[in-house]
């Protein structure tokens, strides 16, 4: 079950915009799950639209006195089966602050892999690498364009099921797939306790995978003016660690990015503004321990080098069997 955020997002969201999309088999089959979602952003104080394509037929009179009755705040908009649903909904709103579309299945590379986030340009750029609903595809280039212009700052594509959009919308993983043109990057200390709480569920994510040394809610605490958060659209998304080991050294620990957001960057706007940090407060050196494949490859991007060195035998001996590597900021 992933972490919700509700007091961190509700401040993003509340007050805001939201307009849900879906085709008539999909909002048939999963009516509860939609309604029920429906229901939680309202009582988040979110303005809801649905627009749907479910046919006007004796069969399907019940569902649509289930919605009206279910979900009174929401505006229910019913397009006929016969106009193409994406396009009809692209052309119709002018300014939402997110547009959802609910599929059968999540937005996929050619590998299968679930693809986390796109930027405008990505999207029209790999049209032809996505593997999505063919009609879904032939609207990315306009899901684009709309953002550009500014009509929506974020287009999420999810996969209908079960609280789907309450974990993409007040998770930091997601469930889907955000397409946005305007990620907003903070560099921050933690201060605050929801500092700390964000920083133990982005920790918890990634410690199943053996990369990072535990550290306890304890150790947060007591320690927390060593931490620090990147923040997009004012939700925690990454965090680090700054361990001094002398006057002339410091150690980037504790280095996590969500996966949401893994391959726009983030990872190197952190270590990047770590180093900035670094070197304000007169440090000459950074330096890192990970066996984290993915960090190596950013650390080497960034002009670390990997290697020993004298003067560091004390730590060393607590992580003997991992890579360490440095990087001079003089």
């Amino acid at each position: 079950m992933p972490r919700l955020y509700l007091a961190e997002y509700h401040r993003a969201l509340a007050g805001k915009h939201i307009c849900i999309a879906c085709r008539e088999g999909i909002l048939r089959d999963n009516l509860q799950h939609i309604v029920a979602d429906l229901k939680f952003l309202v009582r988040h104080g979110i303005q809801t639209t649905l627009y749907h394509n479910m046919a006007n037929r004796f069969a399907n009179q019940k569902h649509f006195r289930l919605l009206a009755n279910r979900l009174p705040e929401t505006t229910i908009i019913r397009v006929t089966p016969e106009v193409d649903l994406y396009r009809h909904v692209l052309d119709r709103e002018q300014s939402v602050f997110k547009l959802i579309f609910l599929e059968r299945k999540y937005l996929c590379d050619q590998k299968g892999h679930r693809i986390n986030t796109l930027t405008t340009r990505d999207t029209i750029q790999k049209t032809s690498e996505i593997v999505a609903n063919i009609n879904l595809v032939g609207a990315l280039n306009q899901i684009s364009n709309r953002i550009s212009e500014g009509a929506y700052d974020r287009v999420h594509i999810l996969p209908a099921r079960k609280n789907t959009i309450k974990h993409e919308l007040f998770t930091v993983e997601g469930t889907g797939t955000l397409i946005a043109n305007n990620f907003e990057e903070k560099y921050l200390k933690a201060e605050t306790d929801q500092d700390v709480e964000m920083i133990a569920g982005i920790l918890d994510l990634y410690k199943k995978k053996g990369f990072l040394k535990p550290r306890d809610k304890h150790y947060l605490y007591d320690y927390r003016d060593r931490f620090r958060l990147t923040m997009i659209d004012g939700i925690a998304v990454g965090c680090l660690e700054g361990i001094e080991i002398d006057s002339r050294t410091i150690e980037l620990g504790a280095l996590a990015i969500s996966t949401r957001f893994r391959n726009q960057r983030v990872g190197a706007y952190t270590v990047n503004a770590f180093e900035d940090e670094a070197r304000q407060k007169g440090f000459k050196r950074i330096i890192s321990l990970t066996n984290n494949p993915r960090l190596h490859a950013l650390y080497n991007q960034l002009g670390f080098k990997q290697g020993d060195l004298p003067g560091y035998s004390a730590r060393r001996a607590s992580s003997p069997d991992v890579a360490l590597f440095y990087k001079d900021i003089e």
